[in-house]
This record gives C-alpha cells, structure tokens and sequence, in this order.
C-alpha cells in the first residue's frame, strides 16, 4: 500500500460567490509520484505532466488531479461527495501500485481537440448568449471540458451532434 492517510480540505471558489460547489484539496502523507504513470494507464488520464509529476482526470464533471503528495477535485456538490472520490481514488492509486508489475506504465494524455475544428461546427455569431465574449472562447471552453454543445444555445441539433460525435474521440463527452 503506498497511500495510507490524506488530510482534506473543503473550500469555496473566492472568485466566484455564487458558484454553489465546493472544491477539495487533499494533502497526501505518503509520497505517490511513483504510481502516476501506472495510475495514468489504468485510468486513462486526460492529461499527464512530468515534471512535476502530475496527472489529470475528466470524470462525470469534474476534474480530478493527482500529484505526488496532493489530490485537487472540483466541482462536487458536498463533503460526502468528496469523501467517495477521495476514498475510490486510494483505492485506484493502492491498486496500480500493487499491480504495476503488470501494468505498461504511460506518460501520455489523451489527445486534445483542435480549435478549429470546433469552431467551424459553432454558428460564428459572437452573440454571448453562452456566457463567452466570442465563439472563440467558446471553443476553447469546449476543448478544455468545460462547456459543452449544449451550452450553445444558437447551435441547431445538427450542429450539436457534429460537435458531439467529433468530442467523443477526446472523450469530453464523459463530462456531462
């Protein structure tokens, strides 16, 4: 077992007042800077940094990141939500520690989506009515996960199915 104990942390955005989530950071006691890139090939990290090691998850909303002595999730709707996160995450990261005999480490993410090609799918109006300055930022939104084709409210169905079938080869339809 490599991971034992973490002391976590429930906080609100400062920023953003009227944000209704909370943020959890938690402070591993153990070092896991080693069970990253076996952690990244079992679950399939979105995004993989080496130095310092670091690897981040997009999973049902939220994004999740694991450095070797800090877990950082945001967006959850509560301290319990945070406590089965950060539970199934020791659980995950103890198992590809024990298991890495027989795991292909990995120190790649997963492939990013072009802007433009997300752009070209979206109406081009820089109406606002998404909540971005331009449709611009609004690709970018999308690339990054935080928005998705639904936020679009000029976008026909159409083009939100484009949009959809395009992200599924990102796997940023996960965060729905």
């Amino acid at each position: 077992m490599i991971l034992k104990n973490y002391t976590k942390k429930i906080f609100r955005v400062e920023c953003n007042p009227g944000f209704e989530g909370v943020h959890c950071i938690a402070q591993l006691e153990q070092d896991v800077g080693e069970v990253l890139p076996y952690l990244n090939a079992t679950l399939g990290g979105f995004e993989y940094l080496k130095d310092p090691p670091a690897v981040t998850f997009k999973t049902h909303g939220k994004l999740i990141t694991v450095e070797a002595r800090q877990i950082a999730v945001n967006a959850l709707k509560d301290d319990m939500e945070a406590d089965k996160i950060l539970e199934w995450l020791k659980r995950e990261i103890n198992d590809a520690w024990e298991n890495r005999n027989d795991i292909v480490p990995s120190e790649k993410g997963l492939p990013k989506p072009n802007l433009i090609e997300i752009l070209k799918i979206l109406p081009k109006t820089n109406c606002k009515k998404c909540g971005a300055p331009t449709c611009m930022v609004f690709a970018t939104q999308i690339a990054e996960g935080a928005k998705t084709q639904e936020d679009c409210p000029q976008l026909e169905e159409e083009g939100k199915s484009r949009l959809m079938h395009y992200l599924k080869e990102f796997k940023l339809d996960d965060l729905i």
